[in-house]
């Protein structure tokens, strides 16, 4: 069997539903779910989630950085790996730059190392 985990969402035992009523006759309370399959691994529904991001979303944001200027894409620092197909219906794969869109040929073997970056020209 499974594993279970208990549903993250802070109010979660409050929403009167049949699965979350548990005890004996008597005796019945409404308790937070348990599950082998969560959403994004911690929540049972997205109303569980958003429970959990307003009240805790603040200071998760503060906790690992809050954006206090945007981020920037620019041609240095577009360069992304993918594929394509060719006519042989053939993988190919490039480092494509999302601004230029100019294209640099990879090898499967550079494409699936994840510590590959492209080297820029001089």
């Amino acid at each position: 069997m499974s594993d279970l985990t208990f549903c993250q969402g802070p109010v979660c035992h409050t929403y009167t539903t049949q699965d979350r009523l548990k005890g004996m006759k008597g005796s019945k309370t409404y308790q937070t779910r348990r599950r082998s399959n969560l959403l994004f691994n911690e929540f049972c529904s997205m109303q569980c989630y958003n429970d959990w991001f307003r009240m805790f979303g603040n200071r998760a944001i503060d906790h690992f950085g809050r954006l206090t200027e945007p981020k920037k894409l620019t041609e240095e620092n577009a360069w992304q790996k993918t594929y394509d197909w060719n006519s042989n219906h053939d993988m190919i794969y490039v480092y494509r730059n999302g601004i230029t869109k100019e294209q640099r040929p990879l090898t499967e073997a550079q494409y699936n190392d994840t510590s590959y970056t492209l080297n820029e020209r001089g």
